[in-house]
């Protein structure tokens, strides 16, 4: 099921039970909160977010019939892969109670929950959505969409300047709106660069994985020069990453297993320790030698005097680094 059948199916007939994954959580989240609306289950409903998840506890609550004659509807928050097994049962459970409902909202890797899709196929009356990250051209829609509803007085220049702050993130704009929605005047892009942190820090943690994965990055680093970034502080970004990966590389050869809070000092989230440990057992230490050498001579030369076009040289000496790999 595409976005488009989702938004048709909420309006008209719910899936009896419903996967949500993808790389944009916003649109997981809004998604969640639609379905509980559109059943009229909030105030009876079950939810089982992460670490809380029982199958018995889920088997329970969807085996009994509802009380009061209305909605059962269980809510289930999860990062991990879940057994075929107990999925098919809740989605069986549902299937042959007209009052029963299954949402699982899933925020793992998508090759995890494209093994869970077979569990929700339209026979049983359920089906599954993925959700992709969307363009600046749509996630403007929905700040305009969501500033319309605040009543706020903002551009559309203005909500793409607090898009770009924040690096496409659509959750963190979204917020950051509200928060900007108490000016009692015209919201303009001054007042965003005043008022609103950006996440800068974040956008390079990204570039610099795509950039060790081989993607292309020419637009990522414009992107982050116009952040305020500059060249000498990317580099320096680039060479800590690339021996954070080195790190992770010896750690797991000596140990089995990563462990963020040993190798760096504190405690990555999982998925981040995780992409940093796939990267690290990827690459070969001789690679990432090779890459620290380049790197401590593109410094050298991207800081000799002489008026040389500093960004040029950060765009070759990245784009170059690559063929390391």
């Amino acid at each position: 099921m595409n976005q488009r059948e989702l938004e048709q199916s909420l309006r008209n007939t719910p899936p009896k039970s419903l996967l949500l994954y993808g790389e944009n959580d916003y649109l997981i989240d809004n998604t969640i909160e639609r379905y509980i609306e559109r059943l009229g289950a909030k105030e009876d409903m079950l939810g089982l977010y992460f670490d809380e998840w029982n199958i018995d506890k889920a088997r329970g609550y969807l085996s009994q019939g509802s009380l009061f004659g209305g909605t059962n509807l269980l809510v289930l928050k999860h990062e991990k892969k879940l057994p075929k097994g107990d999925l098919d049962l809740l989605v069986s459970l549902c299937e042959k109670n007209p009052d029963n409902y299954f949402l699982f909202a899933f925020y793992g890797e998508a090759r995890d929950a494209k093994a869970m899709q077979g569990s929700f196929t339209p026979r049983s009356g359920a089906n599954w959505v993925r959700f992709f990250e969307p363009n600046i051209r749509e996630a403007a829609e929905i700040l305009q969409a969501k500033a319309n509803a605040l009543k706020m007085d903002i551009d559309h220049y203005a909500l793409s300047h607090l898009l770009a702050l924040l690096n496409n993130n659509l959750t963190l704009a979204l917020k950051e709106l509200e928060k900007l929605s108490i000016l009692d005047s015209k919201v303009t892009s001054k007042d965003i660069d005043l008022l609103v942190y950006s996440t800068a820090p974040l956008a390079t943690d990204r570039f610099l994985t795509e950039l060790l994965e081989k993607r292309p990055v020419t637009h990522m680093i414009e992107t982050l020069l116009d952040l305020g970034i500059d060249e000498y502080a990317l580099l320096r970004s680039t060479q800590r990453f690339v021996n954070e990966i080195f790190l992770f590389n010896a750690y797991i050869k000596l140990h089995g297993a990563p462990n963020s809070q040993e190798i760096l000092g504190y405690r990555l989230p999982p998925q981040l320790e995780q992409q940093r440990a796939n990267l690290a057992m990827r690459i070969k230490p001789a690679a990432l030698l090779a890459i620290c050498e380049h790197l401590l001579k593109s410094e050298l030369e991207i800081k000799r005097p002489g008026g040389a076009d500093k960004e040029a040289l950060l765009y070759g000496a990245l784009i170059k680094m690559q063929s390391y790999l």
